[in-house]
């Protein structure tokens, strides 16, 4: 199989089955294309009490800096109903145009680019100019406990670092070149459960409505606004996700009310500064308000999901302008510098080197008949080639 071609490349990925956490032959034949370019291949499974294990790949050609790193992952996400496929989600069918498959865009088909963009270098210039690896998870499309942040600190165990990585997540909303992320918000998210005291709906005096104490505390965490933005993030934005009072009964005040919620946050906040903020408003908020009149404080507890995700901006130049200037080399198209969106495995990059993000058009990840323009395949991995040749010329200049 000839690595450069993306075509093939991604037909090949998209035949894997590799729904998270299963690996499905995605990293074995990642492995087949990269051994022969001279890349020294290596695969580890990641373990944690009750979660799934995970393997992962980490391969490597070269063995002195500069060292540019290519991050993503081969697991996607399951189909859905297969019968609203118009095309197999497995077979990498190519109809007007369009490969159609699971993980077309998201992200095998960023992971197919580089590998032909890295092949297409060899075989015009050979070794890159210092060192190349790809870090890639079967693991960012499930819990992300046992894929991206393991592998860094297993391999970084091994005396692995590096000096700049691209994750090759779809990044454009509608054309090539329209959007580099080079920074994401954070992520806290939240749960939070009110006691009252059950009784008849006839005889609200003898219960204590948690409904009522509910919409009090989750009043007071969506207003007022947490901020009104920075210069590189959006504004601040908390939504309320859950609500439950687990109560079939339309005559029954419930014993307790339940909310879940999920912030995402910009560079005005810390995880905790904000979780103080947090516990500010929903204090403030059960001691006071109309819908309890003559009641005590509201009760309720606050438990705090594991594992935050936090915001961060990435300042580095040789990264951000090697591959601004391919992708307008490339497209003829100044890209767009964006923290928008949710959050990616960069979150976990960004504590090892600089990071950004670019790939396809996102437009149909995660949906039925997800699909990439034939064409974005071959135009994506000119840009990646481009950037590697620009980067390597920076970074050793």
């Amino acid at each position: 199989m000839n690595a450069t071609d993306p075509v093939a490349n991604l037909a090949a990925l998209i035949r894997c089955p590799s729904v998270t956490p299963a690996e499905g032959g995605a990293l074995a034949l990642l492995q087949s294309l990269l051994t022969p370019l001279g890349f020294a291949v290596e695969r580890m499974t990641a373990t944690e009490e009750g979660t799934p294990d995970v393997e992962n790949l980490y391969a490597r050609i070269g063995s002195e800096g500069p060292h540019l790193m290519f991050a993503g992952h081969t697991d996607v996400v399951p189909v859905g109903d297969e019968a609203a496929w118009s095309h197999p989600p497995f077979a990498a069918e190519i109809a007007d145009g369009d490969m159609f498959g699971r993980g077309a865009v998201d992200m095998k088909g960023g992971i197919a680019c580089f590998v032909a963009a890295i092949a297409r270098h060899i075989e015009k210039h050979g070794q890159p100019k210092g060192s190349m690896s790809f870090l890639i998870t079967g693991d960012e499309e499930g819990p992300s406990i046992n894929g991206t942040s393991k592998l860094l600190e297993w391999a970084a165990a091994k005396g692995e670092t590096w000096d700049a990585c691209v994750v090759g997540e779809p990044t454009n909303p509608d054309q090539l070149g329209d959007m580099i992320k080079i920074g994401r918000r954070g992520s806290l998210s939240g749960h939070i459960t009110v006691h009252g005291v059950q009784g008849h709906a006839a005889y609200p005096h003898l219960a204590d409505n948690p409904v009522r104490g509910l919409l009090q505390l989750t009043h007071a965490l969506m207003s007022p606004a947490f901020d009104n933005g920075t210069d590189n993030f959006q504004p601040s934005n908390l939504e309320v996700t859950t609500v439950d009072t687990g109560n079939a009964a339309t005559n029954v005040i419930p014993a307790r009310a339940t909310a879940a919620f999920n912030i995402r946050f910009n560079d005005t906040w810390t995880a905790e500064t904000l979780r103080a903020e947090i516990i500010r408003r929903l204090d403030e908020a059960a001691a006071t308000g109309d819908l309890r009149p003559d009641r005590s404080p509201v009760r309720y507890d606050l438990v705090w999901a594991d594992r935050p995700s936090h915001v961060f901006l990435t300042r580095n130049n040789a990264l951000i302008s090697s591959l601004s200037g391919a992708v307008a080399a490339v497209t003829g198209k100044e890209p767009k510098l964006s923290t928008t969106g949710g959050t990616s495995d960069a979150r976990f990059i960004k504590d090892y080197c600089p990071v950004v993000e670019f790939g396809l058009v996102g437009q149909t990840m995660h949906m039925v008949d997800e699909r990439v323009a034939v064409e974005d395949l071959e135009t994506l991995t000119r840009i990646y080639q481009t950037f590697i040749e620009r980067w390597f010329d920076h970074a050793v200049s």
